[in-house]
Protein backbone atom coordinates (compact mmCIF):
# COMPACT_ATOMS: atom_id res chain seq x y z
CA UNK A 1 0.00 0.00 0.00
CA UNK A 2 1.51 3.32 -0.83
CA UNK A 3 1.66 6.69 1.42
CA UNK A 4 -1.63 8.23 0.41
CA UNK A 5 -3.52 5.03 0.95
CA UNK A 6 -2.12 4.56 4.15
CA UNK A 7 -2.88 8.02 5.24
CA UNK A 8 -6.51 7.77 4.38
CA UNK A 9 -6.79 5.07 6.27
CA UNK A 10 -4.98 6.07 9.28
CA UNK A 11 -7.16 9.70 9.46
CA UNK A 12 -10.56 7.84 8.78
CA UNK A 13 -11.60 7.26 12.16
CA UNK A 14 -15.08 5.20 11.21
CA UNK A 15 -13.28 2.87 8.61
CA UNK A 16 -13.94 -1.01 9.52
CA UNK A 17 -10.35 -1.57 7.31
CA UNK A 18 -8.07 0.48 9.81
CA UNK A 19 -7.42 -0.09 13.51
CA UNK A 20 -5.05 2.28 15.84
CA UNK A 21 -2.53 1.73 19.10
CA UNK A 22 -0.61 3.80 20.64
CA UNK A 23 1.66 1.01 21.70
CA UNK A 24 2.46 -2.90 21.83
CA UNK A 25 1.74 -2.95 25.64
CA UNK A 26 -1.30 -5.30 24.90
CA UNK A 27 -0.30 -7.77 22.10
CA UNK A 28 -3.54 -9.57 22.50
CA UNK A 29 -5.62 -6.47 21.18
CA UNK A 30 -3.46 -6.32 17.94
CA UNK A 31 -3.76 -10.22 17.64
CA UNK A 32 -7.33 -9.41 17.58
CA UNK A 33 -7.21 -6.88 15.63
CA UNK A 34 -5.55 -9.24 12.57
CA UNK A 35 -7.86 -11.75 12.88
CA UNK A 36 -10.34 -9.51 12.42
CA UNK A 37 -8.95 -8.40 9.31
CA UNK A 38 -7.94 -11.60 7.82
CA UNK A 39 -11.90 -12.84 8.31
CA UNK A 40 -13.23 -9.26 6.39
CA UNK A 41 -16.54 -9.87 7.39
CA UNK A 42 -17.83 -6.70 6.16
CA UNK A 43 -16.45 -8.40 2.30
CA UNK A 44 -13.87 -5.55 1.45
CA UNK A 45 -11.70 -8.09 -0.34
CA UNK A 46 -8.92 -5.42 0.48
CA UNK A 47 -6.51 -4.97 3.01
CA UNK A 48 -7.11 -4.16 7.01
CA UNK A 49 -4.00 -2.12 8.61
CA UNK A 50 -3.08 -1.87 12.27
CA UNK A 51 -1.25 1.42 12.88
CA UNK A 52 0.99 0.65 16.12
CA UNK A 53 2.23 4.56 17.00
CA UNK A 54 -0.88 6.29 16.44
CA UNK A 55 -3.33 7.41 18.97
CA UNK A 56 -7.74 6.21 18.56
CA UNK A 57 -7.72 9.69 16.56
CA UNK A 58 -5.25 9.12 14.39
CA UNK A 59 -2.51 11.43 15.68
CA UNK A 60 0.70 10.64 16.31
CA UNK A 61 1.88 8.97 19.48
CA UNK A 62 5.70 9.36 19.23
CA UNK A 63 6.02 5.65 19.84
CA UNK A 64 9.60 4.39 19.24
CA UNK A 65 9.24 2.18 16.14
CA UNK A 66 12.32 -0.68 16.69
CA UNK A 67 13.53 -3.63 15.02
CA UNK A 68 12.01 -5.14 18.29
CA UNK A 69 9.09 -3.43 18.32
CA UNK A 70 8.96 -4.70 14.62
CA UNK A 71 9.99 -8.52 15.09
CA UNK A 72 7.42 -9.10 17.63
CA UNK A 73 4.43 -7.59 15.64
CA UNK A 74 5.92 -10.35 12.78
CA UNK A 75 6.05 -12.99 15.53
CA UNK A 76 2.59 -13.11 15.75
CA UNK A 77 1.86 -14.68 12.69
CA UNK A 78 4.57 -17.66 13.15
CA UNK A 79 3.23 -18.06 17.30
CA UNK A 80 0.27 -20.07 15.88
CA UNK A 81 -2.35 -18.49 17.93
CA UNK A 82 -4.00 -16.99 15.22
CA UNK A 83 -5.01 -20.35 13.01
CA UNK A 84 -5.33 -20.68 10.01
CA UNK A 85 -2.08 -17.87 9.72
CA UNK A 86 -2.87 -14.48 8.34
CA UNK A 87 -1.35 -13.25 5.34
CA UNK A 88 0.45 -9.98 6.75
CA UNK A 89 3.34 -7.79 6.51
CA UNK A 90 5.07 -5.77 8.93
CA UNK A 91 6.81 -2.18 7.94
CA UNK A 92 8.04 1.10 9.56
CA UNK A 93 6.28 3.65 7.53
CA UNK A 94 6.51 7.59 7.73
CA UNK A 95 2.82 9.00 7.69
CA UNK A 96 2.24 12.66 8.26
CA UNK A 97 5.70 13.08 9.58
CA UNK A 98 5.27 10.29 11.98
CA UNK A 99 7.07 6.81 12.28
CA UNK A 100 4.54 4.02 12.86
CA UNK A 101 4.87 0.23 12.56
CA UNK A 102 1.89 -0.76 10.04
CA UNK A 103 0.63 -4.38 9.72
CA UNK A 104 -1.21 -5.36 6.26
CA UNK A 105 -3.62 -8.00 6.48
CA UNK A 106 -4.93 -9.60 3.77
CA UNK A 107 -8.13 -10.85 3.88
CA UNK A 108 -7.94 -14.64 4.45
CA UNK A 109 -9.19 -17.48 1.57
CA UNK A 110 -10.49 -19.67 4.50
CA UNK A 111 -12.23 -17.53 7.05
CA UNK A 112 -13.18 -17.93 9.62
CA UNK A 113 -9.94 -17.60 11.53
CA UNK A 114 -9.32 -17.93 15.61
CA UNK A 115 -7.12 -15.83 17.49
CA UNK A 116 -6.85 -18.27 21.09
CA UNK A 117 -10.17 -20.40 19.15
CA UNK A 118 -12.70 -17.40 19.06
CA UNK A 119 -13.44 -15.82 16.28
CA UNK A 120 -12.54 -11.88 15.78
CA UNK A 121 -14.88 -9.41 13.37
CA UNK A 122 -15.00 -5.69 12.42
CA UNK A 123 -18.55 -4.62 12.97
CA UNK A 124 -17.56 -0.89 11.73
CA UNK A 125 -15.02 0.83 13.48
CA UNK A 126 -14.79 -1.72 16.26
CA UNK A 127 -13.50 -5.28 16.91
CA UNK A 128 -16.19 -7.99 18.45
CA UNK A 129 -16.71 -11.79 18.72
CA UNK A 130 -18.43 -13.45 15.62
CA UNK A 131 -22.17 -14.47 16.50
CA UNK A 132 -22.87 -18.22 15.42
CA UNK A 133 -24.78 -16.56 12.26
CA UNK A 134 -21.59 -13.72 11.41
CA UNK A 135 -19.52 -17.60 11.75
CA UNK A 136 -21.62 -19.34 9.02
CA UNK A 137 -21.43 -16.28 6.48
CA UNK A 138 -17.93 -16.47 6.93
CA UNK A 139 -18.01 -20.27 6.28
CA UNK A 140 -19.86 -19.97 2.80
CA UNK A 141 -17.35 -17.44 1.39
CA UNK A 142 -15.05 -19.83 0.98
CA UNK A 143 -17.47 -21.28 -1.79
CA UNK A 144 -16.34 -19.77 -4.81
CA UNK A 145 -12.63 -19.63 -4.03
CA UNK A 146 -9.47 -21.16 -5.00
CA UNK A 147 -9.45 -23.20 -1.79
CA UNK A 148 -5.35 -24.83 -1.05
CA UNK A 149 -6.17 -28.77 -1.08
CA UNK A 150 -6.07 -29.49 2.25
CA UNK A 151 -9.41 -27.86 2.51
CA UNK A 152 -11.16 -28.63 -0.49
CA UNK A 153 -14.39 -30.96 -0.67
CA UNK A 154 -13.76 -34.84 -1.03
CA UNK A 155 -17.36 -36.01 -2.79
CA UNK A 156 -16.15 -39.26 -2.16
CA UNK A 157 -16.88 -39.39 0.94
CA UNK A 158 -19.58 -38.21 3.27
CA UNK A 159 -20.04 -37.50 7.01
CA UNK A 160 -20.98 -41.04 8.21
CA UNK A 161 -16.68 -41.38 7.37
CA UNK A 162 -15.63 -39.33 10.25
CA UNK A 163 -15.54 -40.26 13.71
CA UNK A 164 -17.61 -37.54 14.84
CA UNK A 165 -17.28 -38.63 18.08
CA UNK A 166 -13.61 -37.38 18.25
CA UNK A 167 -14.01 -34.86 16.68
CA UNK A 168 -16.43 -33.35 19.31
CA UNK A 169 -14.68 -35.05 22.36
CA UNK A 170 -11.56 -34.11 21.62
CA UNK A 171 -10.38 -31.75 18.64
CA UNK A 172 -13.22 -29.29 19.04
CA UNK A 173 -11.71 -29.12 22.44
CA UNK A 174 -8.47 -28.17 21.44
CA UNK A 175 -9.65 -25.92 18.65
CA UNK A 176 -11.73 -23.89 20.19
CA UNK A 177 -11.55 -21.30 23.53
CA UNK A 178 -13.34 -22.37 26.44
CA UNK A 179 -15.52 -19.48 26.37
CA UNK A 180 -16.49 -20.58 22.85
CA UNK A 181 -17.35 -24.33 23.79
CA UNK A 182 -19.38 -22.98 27.17
CA UNK A 183 -21.56 -20.74 24.76
CA UNK A 184 -21.31 -23.35 22.42
CA UNK A 185 -25.50 -23.11 20.51
CA UNK A 186 -24.30 -24.19 17.16
CA UNK A 187 -25.32 -27.66 15.15
CA UNK A 188 -22.89 -30.36 14.39
CA UNK A 189 -23.19 -29.13 10.59
CA UNK A 190 -21.86 -25.78 11.96
CA UNK A 191 -19.01 -26.92 14.13
CA UNK A 192 -17.88 -29.14 11.41
CA UNK A 193 -17.94 -26.36 8.25
CA UNK A 194 -16.69 -23.50 10.82
CA UNK A 195 -13.63 -25.75 11.72
CA UNK A 196 -13.38 -26.92 7.98
CA UNK A 197 -13.67 -30.51 8.06
CA UNK A 198 -16.13 -30.19 6.12
CA UNK A 199 -18.03 -27.79 3.02
CA UNK A 200 -20.77 -25.18 3.89
CA UNK A 201 -22.93 -26.78 1.27
CA UNK A 202 -26.39 -29.06 1.65
CA UNK A 203 -25.71 -31.35 2.21
CA UNK A 204 -22.10 -30.93 3.67
CA UNK A 205 -19.57 -33.01 2.39
CA UNK A 206 -16.56 -33.70 4.25
CA UNK A 207 -12.93 -31.59 3.45
CA UNK A 208 -9.61 -33.33 2.23
CA UNK A 209 -8.71 -32.18 6.06
CA UNK A 210 -11.44 -33.75 7.87
CA UNK A 211 -10.33 -36.77 6.64
CA UNK A 212 -7.08 -36.66 7.71
CA UNK A 213 -7.98 -35.54 10.97
CA UNK A 214 -11.33 -37.16 11.68
CA UNK A 215 -11.36 -39.94 9.38
CA UNK A 216 -11.86 -43.45 10.09
CA UNK A 217 -9.37 -45.06 7.11
CA UNK A 218 -7.82 -41.23 5.23
CA UNK A 219 -6.06 -44.10 3.41
CA UNK A 220 -9.30 -45.00 1.87
CA UNK A 221 -9.80 -41.62 0.02
CA UNK A 222 -6.19 -40.14 0.42
CA UNK A 223 -4.49 -43.11 -0.80
CA UNK A 224 -0.80 -41.71 0.28
CA UNK A 225 -1.58 -40.34 3.69
CA UNK A 226 0.20 -43.10 5.82
CA UNK A 227 3.57 -43.23 6.63
CA UNK A 228 5.69 -46.50 5.43
CA UNK A 229 8.22 -47.40 8.04
CA UNK A 230 11.13 -49.33 7.40
CA UNK A 231 13.80 -50.65 9.85
CA UNK A 232 16.41 -52.11 7.90
CA UNK A 233 19.83 -54.67 9.34
CA UNK A 234 22.95 -52.95 7.09
CA UNK A 235 23.13 -50.02 5.12
CA UNK A 236 21.37 -50.53 1.65
CA UNK A 237 17.45 -51.39 1.06
CA UNK A 238 18.42 -54.45 -0.06
CA UNK A 239 19.65 -55.88 3.05
CA UNK A 240 17.87 -57.66 5.49
CA UNK A 241 14.27 -56.30 7.16
CA UNK A 242 14.15 -56.14 10.75
CA UNK A 243 10.52 -53.74 11.12
CA UNK A 244 8.37 -52.86 8.24
CA UNK A 245 4.82 -51.00 9.08
CA UNK A 246 2.23 -48.53 7.27
CA UNK A 247 1.12 -46.42 10.01
CA UNK A 248 -1.78 -44.77 8.88
CA UNK A 249 -5.19 -43.80 10.75
CA UNK A 250 -6.78 -40.05 12.03
CA UNK A 251 -3.36 -37.63 11.87
CA UNK A 252 -3.14 -37.83 15.80
CA UNK A 253 -3.38 -41.87 15.91
CA UNK A 254 -0.86 -42.19 13.39
CA UNK A 255 1.47 -39.47 15.09
CA UNK A 256 1.06 -41.13 18.10
CA UNK A 257 1.49 -44.70 16.36
CA UNK A 258 4.94 -43.13 14.66
CA UNK A 259 6.36 -41.64 17.81
CA UNK A 260 6.04 -44.84 19.74
CA UNK A 261 7.80 -46.38 17.05
CA UNK A 262 10.80 -44.17 17.23
CA UNK A 263 11.09 -44.90 20.55
CA UNK A 264 11.00 -48.63 20.10
CA UNK A 265 14.01 -48.58 17.69
CA UNK A 266 16.10 -45.53 19.49
CA UNK A 267 19.49 -47.27 21.03
CA UNK A 268 20.91 -45.81 24.56
CA UNK A 269 24.54 -45.68 24.55
CA UNK A 270 25.23 -45.88 28.51
CA UNK A 271 28.60 -44.46 29.95
CA UNK A 272 29.67 -45.44 33.44
CA UNK A 273 33.53 -44.77 33.24
CA UNK A 274 34.15 -41.11 31.80
CA UNK A 275 31.52 -39.09 34.63
CA UNK A 276 30.34 -39.36 38.45
CA UNK A 277 27.28 -40.61 37.49
CA UNK A 278 26.10 -42.69 34.67
CA UNK A 279 25.04 -40.67 30.78
CA UNK A 280 22.75 -42.08 28.72
CA UNK A 281 23.43 -40.98 25.37
CA UNK A 282 20.70 -41.78 22.43
CA UNK A 283 22.16 -42.60 18.99
CA UNK A 284 19.18 -40.16 17.84
CA UNK A 285 17.53 -37.44 19.73
CA UNK A 286 13.74 -37.81 19.92
CA UNK A 287 12.89 -34.50 19.39
CA UNK A 288 15.26 -33.92 16.13
CA UNK A 289 13.29 -36.94 14.27
CA UNK A 290 10.08 -35.82 15.51
CA UNK A 291 10.58 -32.53 13.99
CA UNK A 292 11.64 -34.07 10.79
CA UNK A 293 8.99 -36.26 10.77
CA UNK A 294 6.67 -33.79 11.49
CA UNK A 295 7.32 -32.06 8.64
CA UNK A 296 7.35 -34.20 6.42
CA UNK A 297 3.79 -35.32 7.26
CA UNK A 298 2.98 -31.31 7.25
CA UNK A 299 4.85 -30.11 4.52
CA UNK A 300 4.33 -32.95 1.80
CA UNK A 301 1.47 -33.21 -1.04
CA UNK A 302 -1.40 -34.98 -1.06
CA UNK A 303 -2.69 -34.11 -4.12
CA UNK A 304 -1.56 -36.16 -7.54
CA UNK A 305 0.35 -38.85 -5.77
CA UNK A 306 -0.32 -41.95 -3.96
CA UNK A 307 3.26 -41.80 -2.62
CA UNK A 308 3.41 -42.26 1.65
CA UNK A 309 5.99 -40.24 3.80
CA UNK A 310 9.23 -43.28 3.77
CA UNK A 311 11.18 -43.81 6.79
CA UNK A 312 14.16 -46.07 6.01
CA UNK A 313 16.03 -46.71 8.89
CA UNK A 314 19.68 -47.87 8.63
CA UNK A 315 22.14 -49.21 10.44
CA UNK A 316 24.11 -45.69 10.28
CA UNK A 317 21.62 -43.46 9.35
CA UNK A 318 17.70 -42.22 8.68
CA UNK A 319 16.38 -40.88 5.53
CA UNK A 320 12.92 -39.69 5.56
CA UNK A 321 11.30 -38.89 1.97
CA UNK A 322 8.23 -36.63 1.69
CA UNK A 323 6.41 -36.83 -1.58
CA UNK A 324 6.70 -32.97 -2.90
CA UNK A 325 9.18 -30.75 -3.66
CA UNK A 326 9.40 -27.35 -1.98
CA UNK A 327 6.82 -25.32 -2.14
CA UNK A 328 5.95 -21.14 -2.30
CA UNK A 329 8.35 -18.93 -0.84
CA UNK A 330 10.78 -21.84 -0.64
CA UNK A 331 12.95 -22.90 -3.31
CA UNK A 332 15.25 -25.15 -4.21
CA UNK A 333 18.13 -22.83 -2.94
CA UNK A 334 17.06 -21.49 0.26
CA UNK A 335 15.27 -24.44 1.13
CA UNK A 336 16.01 -25.17 4.97
CA UNK A 337 17.19 -21.24 5.55
CA UNK A 338 16.40 -19.89 8.90
CA UNK A 339 12.84 -17.90 8.39
CA UNK A 340 12.39 -18.99 4.81
CA UNK A 341 8.87 -20.91 5.12
CA UNK A 342 5.71 -21.58 3.35
CA UNK A 343 2.78 -23.89 3.59
CA UNK A 344 1.29 -26.14 0.92
CA UNK A 345 -1.52 -27.29 3.45
CA UNK A 346 -1.76 -24.63 5.89
CA UNK A 347 -4.96 -25.69 7.59
CA UNK A 348 -3.46 -29.05 8.28
CA UNK A 349 -0.78 -27.00 10.03
CA UNK A 350 -3.67 -25.32 12.20
CA UNK A 351 -4.75 -28.85 13.24
CA UNK A 352 -1.24 -30.37 13.83
CA UNK A 353 -0.60 -26.55 16.07
CA UNK A 354 -4.63 -27.52 17.89
CA UNK A 355 -3.56 -31.41 18.22
CA UNK A 356 0.33 -30.52 19.71
CA UNK A 357 2.57 -31.38 17.25
CA UNK A 358 3.82 -28.24 16.92
CA UNK A 359 4.32 -25.46 19.43
CA UNK A 360 5.69 -22.77 16.82
CA UNK A 361 5.33 -22.00 13.24
CA UNK A 362 8.80 -22.76 11.29
CA UNK A 363 11.03 -23.41 13.43
CA UNK A 364 11.07 -26.90 13.22
CA UNK A 365 14.09 -27.59 10.97
CA UNK A 366 16.32 -25.38 13.98
CA UNK A 367 15.14 -27.49 16.29
CA UNK A 368 16.16 -30.74 14.51
CA UNK A 369 19.35 -29.27 14.11
CA UNK A 370 20.32 -27.73 17.47
CA UNK A 371 18.95 -31.19 19.09
CA UNK A 372 21.19 -33.24 16.38
CA UNK A 373 24.18 -30.65 17.46
CA UNK A 374 23.31 -31.07 21.05
CA UNK A 375 23.39 -34.90 20.91
CA UNK A 376 26.87 -35.16 19.42
CA UNK A 377 25.31 -36.02 15.62
CA UNK A 378 26.20 -34.21 12.41
CA UNK A 379 23.65 -32.09 11.09
CA UNK A 380 20.83 -33.18 8.28
CA UNK A 381 21.54 -33.51 5.32
CA UNK A 382 18.31 -32.18 2.44
CA UNK A 383 17.63 -32.92 -0.60
CA UNK A 384 15.13 -30.80 -1.80
CA UNK A 385 13.79 -31.68 -5.59
CA UNK A 386 11.08 -30.95 -7.39
CA UNK A 387 9.14 -33.71 -6.68
CA UNK A 388 10.38 -35.09 -3.12
CA UNK A 389 12.26 -33.76 -0.24
CA UNK A 390 14.72 -36.53 1.23
CA UNK A 391 16.32 -35.91 4.74
CA UNK A 392 19.08 -37.76 6.03
CA UNK A 393 20.29 -38.09 9.50
CA UNK A 394 23.54 -39.68 10.21
CA UNK A 395 24.00 -41.57 14.04
CA UNK A 396 26.53 -40.26 16.62
CA UNK A 397 30.29 -40.56 15.75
Amino acid sequence: MDDRELEALLTDIESDRAERKSSLSDKDRVAEAICAFANDLPDNRMPGVVFVGARDDGSCARLPITDRLLQELAGIRSEGNIQPMPSMVVQKRMIRGCELAVVVVQPSDAPPVRYYGQVWVRVGPRRAIASAEEERRLSEKRRARDLPFDIRSLPSASLDDLDLEFSFRDYLAKALSRDVLEQNQRSTVHQLTSLRLATAEDPPIPTVLGVLVTGKDPAGFIPGAYVQFLRIDGTELTDPIKDASEIGGPLAEALRTLDEKLHAHISVARDLTSQPVEVRSPEYPINALRQLLYNAVLHRTYEGTNAPVRVSWFSDRIEILSPGGPYGLVNLDNFGLPGIADYRNPHLAEAMKNLGYVQKFGVGIAIARAELAKNGNPPPEFRPESSYVLVTVRGRS
